[in-house]
């Protein structure tokens, strides 16, 4: 859809007040869930109702029908999700309505950039930060549901944030908003509030919800192919280094401003007596890399 092509009314659309009271029911919630954990979809009539426990067929059959066509579709097989029906499910997993969890600081292996006193994590209102305890520069805040936690170790919770971090931010410099999918605008600025300790600072925002991501100009690069690359020919897979361990992602020391009207920067990657410069403009389009000796 072009953007000069005007939304079409929904005649049968559900007012959001009016779509959570649907859904605030534990006999429609278990249906929900009976469909999630379904080997097979769709799932007959009868079926979905032993799954649920409930006897009487007739109110079985009431709530049903209160979720069909906004979170369940009936087929000639049996009943499907809808896609707002499994997002109602997935948050029900990710622990966001029902779980607060508390976490002990994770002591990282990486050390900070500044002062090398180890990093530390910490988990509270399901956002997981990254920081220094001892000079307190931080190096990443960033939502994390509950269900990220469960049977995972401190290693593996670490891991799993990692690639998430690195996919909100891949989907945001690609101009998809992580939470609505809405359109995600991308802004460069001089960071006058300092808010990451860097003199320049990436800003993506959702028109639609407003979700907002912030970063450094290099933590855009981390799937970039060439850099992919740079990284594979020293003997580094990039795709499982912390990006908290990369300098030229969580702060500005390798980062150059060559231009601001409009935007060019260029941000220098080294391993050993090697290095990649990467220019991109003020969308974090790469403009230019080149590769050669450390000067």
């Amino acid at each position: 859809m072009s953007s000069d092509t005007p939304l079409q009314e929904c005649d049968d659309c559900l007012a959001p007040a009016e779509a959570f009271s649907v859904i605030a029911n534990e006999t429609r919630l278990s249906i929900l869930e009976a469909l999630w954990q379904a080997p097979e979809r769709p799932v007959r009539f009868s079926e979905l109702r032993k799954e649920v426990g409930m006897r009487d067929s007739a109110q079985f059959n009431y709530h049903l029908q209160q979720l069909a066509d906004h979170f369940v579709v009936q087929t000639d097989e049996g009943y499907d999700f809808r896609q707002a029906g499994k997002k109602v499910v997935s948050a029900i997993l990710a622990g966001s309505f029902n779980e607060h969890p508390r976490l002990d600081p994770i002591e990282l292996e990486e050390t900070c950039a500044d002062c090398e006193a180890n990093l530390q994590a910490t988990y509270e209102d399901e956002t997981l930060v990254i920081d220094c305890p001892d000079c307190a520069k931080l190096y990443g805040s960033y939502s994390f549901p509950p269900g990220g936690l469960n049977d995972r170790t401190d290693c593996e919770i670490m891991d799993a944030f990692n690639q998430r971090v690195r996919h909100l931010h891949c989907l945001a410099a690609d101009g998809v908003c992580p939470e609505c999918n809405g359109k995600m605008e991308t802004d460069v600025t001089r960071d006058s509030e300092d808010i990451l300790g860097t003199k320049i600072r990436v800003d993506h925002q959702c028109e639609q919800c407003r979700h907002r991501l912030r970063s450094t100009v290099g933590l855009s690069l981390l799937d970039q192919s060439q850099v992919v690359t740079f990284y594979s020919d020293h003997g580094i897979d990039l795709c499982q280094k912390p990006f908290w361990a990369l300098s030229w992602c969580v702060s500005d020391g390798q980062t150059t401003i060559l231009a601001d009207d409009p935007w060019e920067i260029e941000v220098a990657i080294s391993l050993s007596d090697d290095e990649l410069r990467v220019i991109v403009d003020g969308d974090l389009n790469v403009v230019k890399i080149e590769r050669g000796q450390v000067a």
